[in-house]
């Protein structure tokens, strides 16, 4: 079974993105520490996949959100409206976009179809989002 990282990276790189992908614990400070040095680092896009459930170890938006500048609504709106269309529990999801200085941080799902269905909902408009913050 394809794990979504690898599914990400496959799909963001037939978009035209160079991709590198780090792993972590479910830990909030992990996940800040991250997301944090991609964008420091010059990651003009970084995608996250899992801990945005409402399990007791889906923490990736509280670390996401302590490194970020603000929240963009309209991408985790899309993400769940899609995602409604093949399931009602995508309603749940907490998936959503933010941006630390120009980088945009999109959180989406941790199961496979999840993932690719969330992606897949924001990638006409990511050219532009980046544009924009570059």
């Amino acid at each position: 079974r394809a794990k979504p990282l690898d599914l990400l990276a496959e799909r963001l790189g037939g978009l035209g993105f160079s991709v590198s992908c780090a792993v972590t614990a479910d830990e909030p400070d992990d996940i800040a520490r991250i997301v944090a040095a991609a964008a420091d680092d010059g990651a003009r896009l970084v995608v996250t996949t899992g801990g945005t459930g409402l399990g007791p170890r889906d923490r990736t938006p509280e670390g996401v959100s302590r490194v970020t500048d603000y929240v963009v609504p309209g991408f985790g709106e899309a993400m769940r409206a899609e995602g409604r269309t093949h399931t009602p529990l995508a309603a749940l999801s907490r998936s959503f976009g933010a941006v630390r200085g120009q980088t945009l941080i999109i959180c989406v799902p941790g199961s496979p179809r999840g993932a690719l269905e969330s992606l897949d909902a924001v990638d006409a408009i990511l050219g532009h989002a980046l544009d924009t913050l570059g």
